[in-house]
């Protein structure tokens, strides 16, 4: 076992998570025309519907991957990933690209429960500096597919054969992962946290609520940025994919910067600062008296949320260190439960109002991981001492 290795095959993996959240934003209103001008909110389906796929994925993998092993789990990761790409390309209504959506997200859901553990394992006492750095990969993965995306769009690619061609990343990663030996999630000797343990935990119960919130504000934002940025500010469909493809490599680069840095801060006033910022780039998007002001705050947007997630993780995993695979399934399920609201409750609020109320409306949830990790620092510093 290589865990150098491992690390950079995990790395690999997180970028397939990020495949679905990266590319579909960009083609919402590609999709609206493809398919007889679909309103917002059964556009807001799309990442609902991938995040559902999440969770399930989540939900089903995490305690068997504590029991069997990583390994076959992380290839039929790999395997959906590409599947649901695919069928997504070839779909001739918008009920096969829901579908496409949904297997993509299952796919990314087992990736994203085994990725942190498998990191978390080989780490040491590093966790919430290797988690940062592992989750930056999402956010470059993000990058990428929104860069190969909206070259598409520009060049005049058909969406269909762009969605096909990034199948080749999850078959990479599947022969990767099929030649390198895993490390055990639960390590020999030492009793791991049941899940009615964990849930009877109030600290734990805290943190499964910061990550929903997280997850909300990480998705009610980049869902959205794109449409936003041509509906309501009035820019180009490359201006639009172009400034998420801005939103996550803030967001990588966040990441890389709080892999390195977190120790001067602090993990607890890491995860506050980000949160506060995050609120502050909402606030500021949806009501900038200028539209370039509006679409700076959204891809700024990128940068403060970027820790949140990865931190909360790495803290969570310092407290609870024999969680296991279970406590970070559970955590990624909340976190992308989280994910599936927000999109789908801004398409709602969009069509009640206007995107610019629906996005401030929005903020209130990092306003609340902002406060809930002000409350944990209190309650930790107190455990601690």
């Amino acid at each position: 076992m290589h865990p150098g290795r491992i690390v950079k095959l995990c790395y690999g993996g997180m970028m397939c998570v990020a495949l679905g959240a990266g590319t579909l934003p960009v083609y919402l209103t590609t999709f609206s025309e493809t398919f007889g001008g679909l309103g917002k909110a059964q556009l807001g389906q799309l990442p609902g519907v991938l995040f559902a796929g999440f969770v399930l994925g989540i939900l089903i993998s995490g305690p068997l991957a504590d029991r069997f092993g990583a390994r076959p789990f992380a290839l039929l990761g790999f395997a959906l990933s590409a599947g649901g790409l695919l069928l997504a390309a070839s779909a001739p209504v918008f009920g096969v690209l829901l579908a496409g959506a949904g297997i993509l997200g299952l796919g990314g859901g087992v990736l994203d429960m085994l990725m942190s553990p498998i990191v978390s394992a080989v780490s040491g006492d590093r966790r919430s500096s290797a988690l940062n750095k592992l989750h930056a990969f999402y956010s470059i993965g993000a990058v990428s597919s929104v860069i190969i995306t909206s070259a598409g769009i520009a060049l005049g690619l058909p969406w269909r054969g762009v969605l096909a061609g990034l199948t080749l990343l999850p078959l990479i990663c599947f022969a990767g992962f099929l030649a390198e030996p895993l490390p055990p999630l639960v390590h020999p000797g030492e009793s791991r946290h049941r899940l009615r343990e964990l849930l009877r935990l109030p600290r734990f119960l805290v943190a499964l609520a910061i990550i929903f919130f997280i997850g909300a504000s990480e998705e009610g934002m980049s869902q959205w940025l794109p449409a936003y940025a041509e509906d309501s500010l009035g820019f180009s469909k490359a201006v639009a994919g172009g400034t998420l493809a801005a939103y996550a490599t803030l967001q990588a680069l966040g990441r890389l910067l709080g892999s390195t840095h977190i120790a001067r801060m602090g993990a607890h006033g890491l995860l506050a600062a980000g949160a506060a910022c995050t609120a502050v780039c909402y606030a500021v998007c949806a009501w900038a008296p200028v539209p370039v002001a509006g679409l700076a705050a959204g891809a700024a947007c990128g940068l403060a949320v970027s820790v949140l997630w990865p931190t909360n993780l790495g803290i969570t995993a310092d407290r609870m260190p024999r969680g296991g695979a279970s406590m970070f399934g559970l955590m990624a399920a909340m976190g992308n439960l989280g994910c599936t609201v927000a999109p789908w409750a801004v398409g709602h609020l969009a069509d009640a109002m206007d995107l610019h109320r629906a996005l401030f409306i929005a903020a209130a949830c990092p306003a609340v991981v902002a406060l809930l990790a002000v409350a944990i620092r209190r309650y930790d510093a107190t455990e601690v001492g």
